[in-house]
């Protein structure tokens, strides 16, 4: 639907641009029409506009491919100047959580929502491979864009750093398929051991937030439009992955 309204906006713009130049032009010989001529003539042309693409509804689906195909394409430019440009920020954050080898040969850095399905639907793949690969490294960027319960769930999942929970709690909120608030997630802290009295009020710290701010300013540099997302090496990757793709994504970092 959103493709749609910027093909049809786009197509307005161009009626509109081309009708505002016949009707403001200089008339060499004649005067301008009236105006009751230029409002006949925009009518004409938007009923041609109309009658055609009813006609040959094909232009419509080749114009929604060919704008998601210049929209992924500006997006691919902006993430990869985004990647070069903030290697520190995504890398070597110190207070961005990580898993895995902290030594290893190649970094994932995974923007993640704990109530994304996809996000979910990542974790398996993401553990699976990791499990079969010691090399590698997880760094976790918090990216709640879902709502209420996924920031109470973030600030959460930061604040358990400080019980050394922080591996087995976020692998415990995206294992859960229901559906979260703040109780829930503190019944979940509570299964993998948390004290949740302590982790309550370390989530009061004014620094979570500032984290979690800068996660949303790198995410926006990158060109992230939705959770997850992904940096595999230097390579950007938004969606979901399977293991069979993320075995291929971490093999061609490894080339380089």
């Amino acid at each position: 639907m959103r493709s749609i309204l910027l093909v049809l906006s786009g197509l307005l713009i161009a009626v509109g641009a081309l009708i505002a130049t016949r009707a403001t032009a200089p008339a060499r010989v004649a005067a301008s029409p009236p105006a009751a001529s230029v409002a006949e003539s925009k009518g004409n042309i938007g009923k041609s506009i109309r009658d055609y693409l009813m006609a040959n509804p094909e232009v419509l689906v080749e114009a929604m491919k060919e704008l998601e195909r210049r929209e992924d394409s500006e997006r691919d430019t902006q993430a990869q100047k985004g990647v070069m440009e903030h290697q520190k920020e995504l890398l070597n954050d110190p207070d961005s959580p990580f898993s895995g080898n902290p030594s290893g040969d190649v970094t994932i850095v995974e923007f993640s929502d704990y109530q994304c399905p996809y996000c979910k639907r990542a974790f398996s793949a993401i553990k699976s491979v990791m499990a079969a690969d010691s090399k590698v490294k997880l760094v976790y960027k918090d990216l709640p864009i879902l709502g209420d319960a996924s920031k109470i769930a973030a600030f959460a999942a930061l604040a358990s750093r400080n019980q050394n929970k922080h591996e087995a709690f976020h692998d415990a909120l995206m294992a859960y398929n229901g559906r979260l608030d703040r109780d829930r997630i503190m019944e979940i802290a509570k299964s993998v051991g948390i004290d949740t009295d302590k982790l309550q009020k370390d989530m009061e710290d004014p620094k979570l937030k500032e984290i979690i701010d800068r996660n949303v300013a790198l995410a926006s540099a990158l060109g992230v439009r939705g959770t997850p997302a992904f940096v595999i090496g230097k390579q950007f990757v938004p969606g979901a992955v399977d293991a069979d793709a993320l075995k291929q994504l971490i093999s061609d970092a490894r080339k380089g």
